[in-house]
């Protein structure tokens, strides 16, 4: 089984080529953050994902976190490695250093944690869900709260979790029935939550669940729900945890993948309720949990990402290694099966696509910055709606895409994949939950098309499309086959989505929301093309320098082309599906689904 390495110089290329990093070096408060700081930052990151976390996946997925008499333990390592992840202080990255954080860019932040998902998703699950509870606590929480608990969850000394999901209501928060009663400066909560990420380990002294629940006499629906910082443990007077808070660990979940992730089933109040405080205003819960949520979803998409890299890795090691067949043009029998056309299809297929993940991945985390920072309160709106626009494709896009690329790094493994000792059948394990947690590819697809495409009537859409022309026309002396292939795709694009806006005006949703998930594919398989293309040009020129790497550079040129060859071609079909996919199902009579 290969051990994952940490792609540096596609990290390094996305960041200080691809994306420009002298753009966010200008970025009001990041001037400190110079690339020698960064490339230091993601050496150090890399050194730990490679010699600490990566061998620990395969003892992780064996081994699985398990309740042992009401207490979870983690497997073999893990605590050890928690302790060093701590005390190098990669929690708090982006954390802004008002808080007692790093101050990096969150572009820098979304790089480390690619690195911490291909090396092992399970353990990087955790600091995933307390990064999204701290930035919670900073936007909305009071000042009381933030004080108690924000310096020890931007440490990392103590974790956080987001706890949506019952059992009965699944993505419909409105069905939730979790009951937080008023009680002095705190409120009691009653109820049950499920698939809690890290709801329970032994990782660290507390944890702090954040939990969406309703009051008596709240309003009906998603309008009555309210977010509660619940401990694990109650503070003491000196602000150390103590007494143990009325949260039970009723079970750990038995899932078919990420194994040493515990999944927990949550009780909230089984005695006289669970201790909790308010977030913010009452009844504003939903919109503080989008804080959470809307990091997590970009989080999940670089998770598979990273996933993905780590198949490809394999992939390639294993087909540069295994001997079998001869080669088509004769000789002796015996070659590795690289040498094979349709090995070198599917090595091919999964590099151009997890490099066009990461530039995308990383393009959106770009955005976030800027919507952050820049000085000009124009350019900070159109950042924040290319951020919002792009984040379900991140998630949904990249989820499905990671998932089919692991399926054929299994695939290139042959038989040998299928079983476990290879490792890739735990990859393929591992990042088949991606699709589904943080929403699913459908309800991203309905995100997108909905609050996103809809809400705007396209404005932000045609924003990311004019851009996407402008690369178009860049690329027209260096390399016309791809300028054609790219302006084909983007054209599809364009027209499918007038399409779209013309049937919501008609009021025809139900045809528009019954092709979100063609429809979403076709912007990430377009704007992942972008990229791509943007990359050869930029490798082009740097292959006239002296000191080129010049197998790099020219694999840059080559996934470019492939990609645009493989999969930019597939754009008018999908393009099709939206203008006219939805005639049946608009139709739909459910009963002619039976089949008995």
């Amino acid at each position: 089984m290969a051990e994952y390495v940490a792609p540096m110089r596609d990290l390094s290329f996305v960041l200080f080529d691809l994306l420009d990093y002298s753009h966010v070096l200008a970025l009001p408060g990041l001037e400190e953050a110079t690339p020698d700081l960064i490339e230091a930052v993601l050496g150090e990151a890399g050194r730990l994902a490679t010699e600490v976390l990566s061998p620990l996946n395969r003892t992780g997925d064996v081994s699985h976190s398990q309740l042992q008499n009401g207490e979870v333990v983690t497997p073999e390592g893990w605590k050890e490695a928690y302790r060093l992840f701590v005390d190098g202080g990669w929690n708090s990255l982006a954390v802004d250093t008002e808080y007692g954080g790093q101050g990096l860019p969150w572009l820098v932040s979304t790089a480390v944690q690619e690195l911490w998902a291909g090396a092992n998703m399970s353990f990087g699950l955790c600091p995933l869900l307390t990064q999204g509870a701290v930035e919670a606590l900073i936007r909305h929480g009071s000042k009381d709260l933030q004080a108690r608990y924000l310096e020890n969850m931007i440490s990392g000394e103590w974790t956080g979790t987001m706890n949506l999901t019952e059992s009965q209501a699944g993505s419909d928060l409105a069905a939730i029935k979790t009951m937080a009663v008023p009680e002095g400066d705190h409120y009691r909560l009653h109820g049950q939550k499920i698939f809690i990420t890290y709801g329970d380990h032994d990782l660290t002294e507390n944890i702090i669940h954040m939990v969406l629940a309703k009051t008596p006499g709240a309003p009906s629906g998603v309008k009555g729900i309210s977010l509660f910082l619940v401990p694990r443990n109650l503070l003491d007077e000196q602000g150390k945890p103590g007494q143990e808070n009325d949260v039970t660990t009723v079970s750990l979940e038995h899932k078919m993948g990420i194994h040493a992730s515990p999944t927990a089933v949550l009780s909230y109040g089984d005695g006289d309720g669970a201790v909790g405080y308010l977030v913010g205003e009452i009844h504003e819960g939903l919109k503080y949990m989008f804080v959470m949520m809307n990091l997590a979803r970009n989080a999940v998409g670089v998770q598979a990402l990273g996933v993905a890299e780590r198949s490809w890795q394999q992939a390639l090691a294993y087909a540069s290694e295994r001997v079998q067949g001869q080669a088509l043009e004769g000789g002796k029998s015996g070659v590795p099966i690289i040498e094979h056309p349709d090995v070198q299809r599917m090595l091919l297929s999964m590099k151009s696509q997890v490099e066009a993940m990461r530039a995308l991945d990383y393009y959106t985390a770009l955005q976030l910055d800027c919507a952050l920072r820049e000085a000009d309160p124009d350019q900070r709106q159109a950042s924040q709606a290319l951020y919002d626009f792009l984040t379900p494709v991140v998630k949904g896009w990249s989820t499905e895409t990671a998932a089919q690329v692991v399926s054929t790094g299994l695939q290139v493994h042959g038989g040998m994949g299928y079983i476990e000792e290879t490792g890739a059948a735990q990859l393929h394990r591992d990042v088949r939950i991606t699709t589904i947690y943080e929403g699913t590819t459908g309800i991203q697809a309905a995100d997108l098309m909905g609050r996103k495409l809809l809400r705007d009537r396209g404005q932000t859409a045609q924003m990311l499309i004019t851009q996407m022309r402008q690369e178009q026309e860049a690329s027209r002396a260096s390399d016309p086959h791809l300028a054609t292939t790219l302006g084909q795709a983007i054209d599809a694009l364009e027209q499918a989505t007038q399409s779209l806006l013309g049937k919501a005006a008609a009021g025809k949703l139900r045809n528009v929301f019954a092709v979100s998930v063609p429809y979403l594919m076709l912007w990430g398989v377009v704007g992942g093309g972008w990229l791509l293309i943007r990359s050869a040009r930029i490798a082009a020129v740097k292959l006239q320098q002296p000191q080129a790497d010049r197998n790099y550079l020219q694999g840059k040129i080559t996934s470019a082309r492939f990609f645009a060859d493989h999969q930019l071609t597939l754009t008018m079909g999908l393009a099709t599906t939206v203008e006219s996919g939805d005639a049946t199902l608009a139709a739909l009579d459910i009963d002619t689904l039976a089949t008995a």
